[in-house]
């Protein structure tokens, strides 16, 4: 999936000592990972928690245990229960692939009735993202102003977006390298339990948002007997691995900026974009064919279609985009579109790191079709009918034709050994759609699904809506989940995370972005 782009939590590398447990210093003299370096963190909201900070050499190459070595990086916010109370650590991913996850420690502060406080909370940065060594960066331009419009519609458009894909999948070659090789799930499962092994534990839980949702169901499937609770939040379909998942994508996010289409329809009044749906949704793509002849500067139709697109992932963003939007619209002023394309579209080194990671999973993680006559006959074919993502979302993969390094097998996904898990995700979520956790389900038989019914909110848990929040905490604290049903549905359904009310106050950022503001990412 393709998240917004912004800054990732700023968070300092640390080295002092920490004691060492027997199981890592046996885990150590076995030939496993050394323990984990920790000392206070001492940047941001990590420093504000009195979180540690560390890192945690691994193999580069699996297949060569003692061959060269990269590092993870790790935070940790310790259990502040007694010791008896405690249940162990609990690994967060905030998706992605490409999301840097260090700075999500402090999530178990977010959990109701203190339940997140029996828990060690572990962030981590994965293989080449954030402060992991390497990180893996090719051009932190790429993604910036005076782009060609998204959707081909000359043959000089396509022509720009091939050399522009092309050429970005070469830059990432040189940069690269080796590690281009193993940057498949796969490899970052392995390094989940390498983590494991180092926090000296027989087991562990894992929080999982959006692409973190299939870390943890391959986690599961290979390692079933050292879960301890799960907690998977905009669920993964792992038989959709990852061209057709794209594809998926692109009718949902459709269906999902319609449903924003709708309430800026709703409040007319304040915004003056069109009294019905069908007015919005002409008067957007009007836009774009108008910016594709004439920017607004540095706003043209891809540009505007980026700005849309926070939207279709969150409703936390609506009155924003609609208050700039109309802006443009009523008063030809582009600033505040420029402003929110700016603050989710970071041009500087190393800004691309989590669309680079994106790339470098996904283009690995499954075989992508070679001829560019199936990529254009798909596409084609979906943007007749879901105009609105489609060819942002092509161009956005096409640098999978030309990665240097190979693709592989998806990984099988089987939880028929895993313990009782909880899946959650909203029955309009573009990103992960609802048909993945219905199929997670069938795959995990002691799981239980929770849906935010209507809701078109991607990942939004720990938000502050008490039905879902609860339940968490309930699962958390004790194992407790709700009745699994016999059909082919949701197990517990929930109210959605509210839509806004213009004019009131503004909304707060999901807790995924105010943690993490994730990169780009389509899972």
């Amino acid at each position: 999936m393709r998240r917004i782009w912004a800054a990732a939590t700023a968070v300092a590398l640390c080295t002092a000592g920490a004691a060492v447990t027997a199981a890592q210093a046996g885990a150590a003299a076995r030939g496993g990972p050394a323990p984990i370096t920790w000392a206070a963190c001492s940047e941001g909201s990590l420093k504000a928690q009195g979180a540690e900070c560390g890192y945690l050499a691994v193999p580069l190459d699996y297949a060569k245990p003692d061959g060269a070595k990269i590092e993870i990086a790790l935070s940790r916010v310790k259990s502040t229960v007694a010791a008896d109370k405690r249940q162990g650590p609990i690994l967060i991913n905030p998706g992605g692939p490409g999301g840097a996850g260090r700075g999500m420690a402090v999530l178990g502060q977010h959990v109701p009735k203190q339940a997140g406080a029996a828990y060690d909370w572990i962030g981590f940065d994965p293989r080449g993202v954030g402060a992991s060594k390497p990180k893996l960066t090719c051009d932190g331009k790429y993604t910036g102003y005076n782009r060609p419009p998204y959707v081909p519609s000359t043959p000089e458009i396509d022509k720009a977006w091939h050399a522009r894909t092309t050429a970005y999948a070469a830059a990432c070659a040189k940069a690269g390298g080796a590690l281009l090789d193993h940057m498949r799930t796969e490899d970052t499962v392995r390094d989940i339990d390498r983590i494991r092994e180092a926090l000296g534990v027989e087991k562990i839980s894992f929080y999982g948002f959006s692409y973190g949702s299939y870390l943890g169901q391959i986690y599961a499937t290979r390692n079933p007997e050292r879960v301890h609770r799960m907690v998977l939040d905009g669920v993964v379909d792992p038989t959709r691995v990852w061209y057709r998942s794209n594809l998926d994508q692109d009718i949902a996010f459709d269906k999902a900026i319609k449903v924003y289409f709708a309430w800026i329809a709703k409040y007319d009044s304040v915004y003056h974009l069109g009294r019905t749906a069908a007015d919005v949704e002409r008067l957007y793509y009007r836009q774009l064919d108008e910016l594709a002849k004439k920017p607004a500067g540095e706003i043209g139709p891809a540009e505007l279609t980026d700005v849309f697109l926070q939207p279709g992932y969150y409703v936390f963003g609506w009155e924003e985009t609609a208050r700039a939007f109309s802006a443009w619209v009523n008063d030809k002023d582009p600033a505040q579109l420029k402003r929110i394309f700016d603050e989710n579209h970071e041009q500087t080194e190393g800004a691309d790191n989590g669309y680079a990671v994106y790339l470098a999973v996904q283009c690995t993680d499954a075989p992508w079709p070679v001829s560019w006559k199936k990529w254009a006959r798909d596409n084609w074919r979906v943007h007749r009918k879901a105009p609105f993502e489609t060819w942002g979302n092509a161009w956005y993969n096409a640098p999978c034709r030309h990665w240097a390094a190979d693709p592989g097998i998806p990984a099988e996904v089987d939880g028929s050994k895993a313990p009782p898990i909880l899946l959650i995700n909203e029955t309009l979520d573009a990103a992960t759609p609802y048909s993945g956790a219905l199929e997670t389900r069938r795959r995990f038989p002691r799981s239980v699904l929770l849906e935010g019914i209507g809701g078109t909110t991607h990942a939004g848990s720990l938000f502050g809506n008490a039905c879902v929040d609860n339940t968490i905490a309930d699962y958390l604290a004790n194992g407790t989940l709700p009745g699994r049903v016999k059909a082919d549905r949701s197990d517990k359904q929930c109210e959605p995370i509210a839509k806004p009310t213009p004019l009131s106050a503004p909304a707060k950022r999901s807790l995924n972005e105010r943690l993490l503001l994730v990169p780009p990412a389509r899972s």
